[in-house]
């Protein structure tokens, strides 16, 4: 700011530019000697007039200041609202199946429903067809695609502190390990029950065929965690 803070009669700043810097002293001066000395038994009506025309002229002159130099005394307090942690804490996140909401497991405790699956569920799951569209929750980079086992073939986005996990996807990639993605950009599809072609993959059905981690049919599992703990995504949406 190209300007001063003076203090007022109450003791708070008050910003001003340099071009009106004197003339702002002139009415707070004025404006804190009335205030100070003001009687209401003996104060005449011309001065009690004058009072307030200075009273009116002056906040003319800061109000609008105050609030183009606010940044003065936020600033440094606010400073930590830029970082990507900030930002994810107030609900910026967007739900993942677009058309799709229905929770088929919750988080936490349950019954495992499959082979190799945990009975500490590290996420949600939600019920989506074969080739549903799954959008980023929030920007960030991507740091895995793979097959992570239980999981299956997985996207992993991180941002700060929080990492997004989304399993049971596609083989067929849309992105890429170190892209940049942005809330709401299209990053996988909901990928099917049986995939062919991982290596040693101890996850089978019923049949015996070959699946896409521990699942029983084709859905999302979203894994969110901050600072590598597993949280409930459902309290972020």
């Amino acid at each position: 700011m190209n300007g001063f803070v003076i203090n007022n009669f109450f003791g708070s700043p008050w910003a001003t530019t340099p071009t009106i810097y004197n003339l702002n002293f002139f009415f707070i001066f004025f404006l804190e000697v009335f205030m100070f000395k003001f009687n209401f038994f003996s104060i005449s009506l011309i001065s009690f007039i004058c009072f307030i025309v200075i009273l009116i002229i002056s906040f003319c002159f800061f109000i609008p200041i105050f609030q183009n130099d606010s940044s003065i005394f936020l600033s440094s307090d606010l400073s930590f609202i830029n970082s990507p942690s900030f930002e994810l804490s107030f609900s910026q996140f967007i739900w993942p199946t677009p058309g799709y909401t229905t929770i088929t497991s919750p988080f936490g405790r349950r019954v495992s429903p499959t082979s190799g699956a945990s009975t500490n569920h590290s996420g949600i799951d939600i019920g989506a067809p074969t080739g549903s569209n799954i959008v980023a929750i929030f920007s960030g980079t991507v740091t895995y695609t793979g097959f992570s086992g239980a999981g299956g073939y997985t996207v992993t986005i991180k941002n700060g502190d929080y990492t997004v996990s989304f399993c049971h996807v596609s083989p067929t990639f849309l992105v890429y390990v170190g892209q940049h993605v942005n809330k709401g950009d299209i990053i996988a599809t909901v990928g099917p029950k049986n995939v062919y072609g991982v290596p040693n993959n101890p996850y089978k059905d019923s049949n015996g065929n070959p699946t896409n981690g521990a699942t029983t049919g084709p859905h999302l599992h979203l894994t969110l965690k901050k600072d590598g703990k597993a949280v409930n995504p459902l309290d972020y949406f």
